[in-house]
């Protein structure tokens, strides 16, 4: 038994040298917790939290989960599981290859590109901090030959779509995984008639991260619902369990229930429908946001859109909506969004109120921050 140790991980060729302390990990020679290792207060709530230089067994790799839902759990992830998930996801690919690194190796999607890169025997290539598009083009280049892959969240893909050359290299890729969160209406399509490989994965860190792709799980992957409509995650790439476990265990009998409400179709492929703790309480009825932003998508004016639940006396929560507009763009009534979005769903979905943003806020390494917004907004202002 070992004791686990917190390893600082840096911004472009820096996250590299976490390689060989991963490699060491992954051979059994103790567990990391990788922290940032430019930001010290997250770095102390983290090694302080999973209680690193204590005791740990059987674990290569310690990954923070989100926080999004309190403190960082810590998934615990053994070597087999990690080889597991690197390894089918090869399988599904293509074959191994290089990997471009442009998420914070601290992450498990950023960390995860390490793990495959070490399973494929190639180097990654990794870009420079503050994710600059400009340098995609020098980036994939240096990757030669052979299949080539990157990991990517969906605010990363929207800014290299606007950047022709960045798009043209991102094009060149034989995949370019998209995670971290729902994909925004629209941009997995101008990904593709872009000739971008987009792979839109779903996962977390207590499944070794993305552990279906496009719907449909990796070999091995155990995918059910249960009976309130919840993901359940099961097979090889499920984490141990937590460093400090939480009462009720999501871990229940080699399944990890997931927060998420999703449905599966005839063909086996999943839709995610969105986070049960993120439905809105309104008139006696539930409204998953998720669903609602979908169909607002489709409304000319906007951009970007992010639906969450305010406090009202007669309903318990109103629907609201804040708004990124398309540029030249009036900003739409409440009326039209509510006559817009009953024609998709019922017509307590419709927002009853509508903020213009300039930008979404977000959190950890892109994901949509509800809570945010509805502190913001809880009056009405």
């Amino acid at each position: 038994m070992g004791v686990l140790r917190a390893v600082a991980v840096g911004s472009g060729d820096a996250a590299l040298a976490l390689i060989p302390e991963l490699a060491q990990a992954l051979d059994g020679r103790g567990a990391l917790l990788p922290v940032p290792a430019d930001d010290a207060r997250q770095t102390d709530l983290l090694t302080d939290t999973l209680r690193v230089g204590e005791p740990i067994d059987d674990v290569a790799l310690v990954v923070s989960t989100s926080g999004s839902t309190g403190i960082p759990k810590g998934a615990l992830l053994s070597t087999t599981a990690l080889a597991a998930s690197a390894d089918a996801t090869h399988d599904r690919l293509g074959g191994p290859g290089r990997w471009l690194l442009a998420l914070p190796a601290y992450h498990v999607a950023g960390v995860q590109v390490l793990v495959r890169s070490l399973r494929a025997g190639t180097t990654p290539v990794a870009l420079a901090a503050g994710f600059d598009v400009s340098e995609l083009p020098s980036a994939v280049a240096a990757l030669g030959s052979g299949r080539r892959y990157t990991s990517l969240v969906s605010v990363q893909l929207a800014k290299i779509l606007a950047d022709p050359a960045a798009t043209e290299a991102l094009a060149d890729l034989d995949a370019v995984l998209i995670g971290g969160g729902p994909m925004p209406a629209g941009l997995g399509e101008k990904a593709a008639a872009a000739g971008v490989s987009v792979v839109r994965t779903y996962g977390m860190s207590e499944t070794c991260g993305g552990c279906i792709y496009d719907g449909i799980p990796l070999d091995g992957v155990q995918l059910r619902i249960d009976d309130t409509g919840r993901i359940a995650l099961g097979g090889p790439t499920l984490a141990s369990g937590y460093r400090n476990p939480v009462e009720p265990s999501p871990f229940v009998d080699g399944w990890f229930v997931t927060d998420d409400i999703g449905a599966v179709d005839d063909s086996g492929v999943l839709r995610v429908l969105g986070r049960i703790d993120d439905a809105i309480a309104t008139g006696g009825l539930k409204v998953l946001p998720a669903l609602v932003e979908s169909a607002l998508a489709g409304h000319p004016a906007i951009a970007e859109c992010a639906v969450f639940g305010v406090p009202d006396e007669r309903l318990g929560q109103r629907v609201a909506v804040a708004v990124v507009l398309n540029p030249g763009a009036g900003t739409p009534t409440v009326a039209e969004l509510r006559e817009h979005v009953s024609g998709a769903l019922a017509a307590t979905a419709a927002p009853r109120e509508v903020h213009v943003v300039d930008e979404l806020p977000r959190r950890g390494i892109g994901k949509l921050d509800r809570r945010a917004l509805a502190v913001r907004y809880q009056n009405g202002a």
